[in-house]
């Protein structure tokens, strides 16, 4: 199959940092389709072999063993060219049809790798010079927007230019080999089904926490928050992996049908609610792995007062009868006691126990996501160091224990990374991982609330400490439950601000 992916944004950090290395890895591996062309395109005074280049310095800096060898490298980069554009300009559009028809590949795949503020000329320039075909597919990053109105506004004029089945909104963290595996684990072992209701689960918590800070997008950073970056997306998207209903099939639509229907199922903010159950916060100066480090308002690019929050935590209940009354807690944030992201499936402790148990023994499913991709499922068994102790009433001790499924040792740790799957998949036609129009409209419908609210709230956030596990209302909100947080699964104990 011959294609042309345009990479909008060809020199920027997401094309060299993430884009190009997975396509690289792509080429190694065997799996880019053959007949293919790559073209940066970009403001940069470049050629094909001054853009060849800049990838090759660029990609040389990734290091390892996904570091190109200069054989490797010098095949892979018969692929790259570039195209000198600015996308303001209706002529340079005229120019980049040129290049693309003077070849006729079968598939088009436009990346817009840019800021969204450009989504919408970029879109209105290539339908004005021709470019927006049937053939071709349009790749949009996130964020799609900066609220529910701007991404209505983004998604109107998409839908002028391109069919839906054309449009391919892309969220990396679908792409990650440990989060599609949530959907072998739910609809491919039955084990799980039967006990994957409200009866046996007591609470469900996603944790997407990262050590590091805002490092030089302080400025980007600052005009979206924690909210926008993470939890409208990524953590949603987790959420409605775990409470979707099994759809008829393994097709694209019927995929997205439920995931919406999940998100549709939120239940909405209210005045009580959006007071006790959601935690902004930012983080002050502490300190990383025994290093110092700012706090976030003394980041470069970041004003003196800022009210951005840099952590959020949020109680969440989904209305139907499969979840009602069961809590699904969020938490994300920068420069946090360690770098991981997880899914905590916390059982209902047996109805009737008839043996001794620890304190806080009970069953949970633990998913893994970062930094290794697992699973493990903590049991109770016997204590054998209690085994000739003597027994109150012959009552038994049980004892924590767990079972650890790590997917690198067990799969091997060269699969296929997020982006270089998204990538394949855009140029296959392949929409199951990407987002549709409706499902993403409906994160930022019930997500603008909360924005409105902590816009409003002159408070502004809690603060805590880098290096800890944010502030302590987060903690007395899943206290008020009867419930604590769950992480740092083989690291070290929590630390609160």
């Amino acid at each position: 199959m011959s294609f042309d992916l345009v990479l909008f944004g060809g020199t920027g950090d997401l094309a060299w940092r993430k884009l190009l290395p997975g396509l690289f890895q792509a080429f190694r591996h065997g799996s880019l389709p053959s007949g293919g062309r790559i073209i940066g395109v970009a403001r940069d005074d470049l050629d094909d072999h001054g853009y060849r280049e800049f990838i090759r310095q660029r990609l040389a800096k990734t290091g390892g063993e996904k570091s190109p060898q200069a054989h490797e490298f010098e095949r892979f980069a018969t692929l790259l060219h570039f195209v000198r554009m600015d996308l303001s300009k209706p002529e340079d559009y005229a120019q980049l049809a040129q290049v693309l028809q003077s070849r006729g590949a079968e598939t088009v795949v436009m990346y817009l790798a840019t800021a969204p503020g450009l989504f919408t000329t970029v879109c209105e320039q290539l339908a004005a010079s021709g470019l927006a075909t049937p053939s071709t597919r349009i790749v949009l990053e996130k964020p799609l927007g900066h609220d529910l109105n701007s991404n209505r506004a983004i998604n109107a004029v998409v839908r002028r230019f391109f069919d839906e089945s054309q449009v391919f909104r892309i969220d990396h963290y679908l792409g990650k080999p440990s989060v599609q595996n949530l959907f072998a684990l739910r609809f491919g072992n039955a084990l799980f089904e039967p006990l994957w209701r409200r009866e046996h689960i007591a609470n469900i918590q996603i944790t997407i926490a990262e050590d590091l800070g805002v490092e030089q997008r302080g400025a980007f950073y600052d005009g979206t928050g924690a909210l926008r970056d993470m939890v409208q997306n990524h953590a949603l998207q987790l959420l409605c992996a775990m409470a979707m209903e099994p759809p008829i099939n393994a097709s694209a639509a019927a995929i997205r049908d439920e995931k919406l229907k999940a998100l549709r199922c939120l239940q909405p903010w209210t005045a009580q609610t959006l007071a006790q159950h959601a935690v902004c916060g930012q983080y002050t100066a502490g300190s990383i792995a025994g290093q110092h480090v700012p706090a976030y308002r003394e980041e470069a690019g970041v004003p003196a007062h800022s009210q951005t929050e840099t952590f959020a935590a949020l109680r969440v209940e989904i209305g139907n009868w499969r979840w009602a009354g069961v809590p699904f807690y969020i938490r994300t944030g920068k420069r946090m006691a360690a770098r991981e992201a997880n899914i905590v499936v916390n059982f209902r402790p047996s109805p009737h126990p008839i043996l001794r148990t620890p304190d806080g023994g009970s069953n949970k499913l633990v998913i893994k996501l970062q930094p290794q991709d697992g699973l493990e499922l903590h049991l109770l068994a016997e204590d054998k160091a209690s085994r000739n102790a003597p027994r109150e009433h012959g009552v038994q001790t049980l004892a924590p224990a767990h079972l650890d499924l790590d997917f690198d040792k067990r799969f091997g740790s060269e699969r296929v990374g997020a982006y270089e799957g998204l990538l394949l998949d855009a140029i296959a036609g392949r929409l199951n991982l990407f987002v549709r129009s409706d499902e993403q409209e409906e994160a930022w419908r019930w997500v603008q609330p909360l924005l409105d609210y902590w816009s409003a709230d002159g408070r502004g956030p809690h603060f805590y400490p880098a290096g800890t596990w944010g502030p302590e209302a987060a903690s007395v909100m899943l206290a008020r439950d009867g419930f604590a947080w769950e992480h740092s699964f083989g690291k070290a104990k929590e630390k609160l601000a």
